[in-house]
């Protein structure tokens, strides 16, 4: 099943963030390798989004605890949210034949 992680950021994020990131960006490309992370990125400087593809939420849960931004305060808070794709080569319940 597809999630969607959202970050909420705290002001000054961009600056905060820069000793952190190193580690922040070898996380999520270790959940990448795996398989878990199909996508991630900024949301401008507001925060990020990730999209998961993973049977059980708590996975996410323990990518988030794991994370240093989380970590070192620099996320105000964050949701995961169940996406049902249907629309797409990789959507999981197609309502169209690609």
């Amino acid at each position: 099943m597809h999630y969607l992680l959202i970050y909420e950021a705290v002001e000054d994020y961009i600056t905060k963030r820069d000793k952190f990131r190193e580690e922040h960006l070898k996380l999520a490309a270790k959940a990448q390798e795996r398989g878990e992370i199909i996508l991630a990125g900024a949301l401008g400087t507001q925060g990020s989004a990730f999209l998961f593809l993973t049977e059980d939420s708590t996975l996410i849960e323990e990518f988030v605890k794991n994370d240093p931004y989380f970590k070192e305060g620099l996320i105000r808070s964050y949701k995961i949210l169940p996406w049902i794709t249907v629309i797409g080569k990789d959507a999981q319940n197609p309502t169209i034949k690609v």
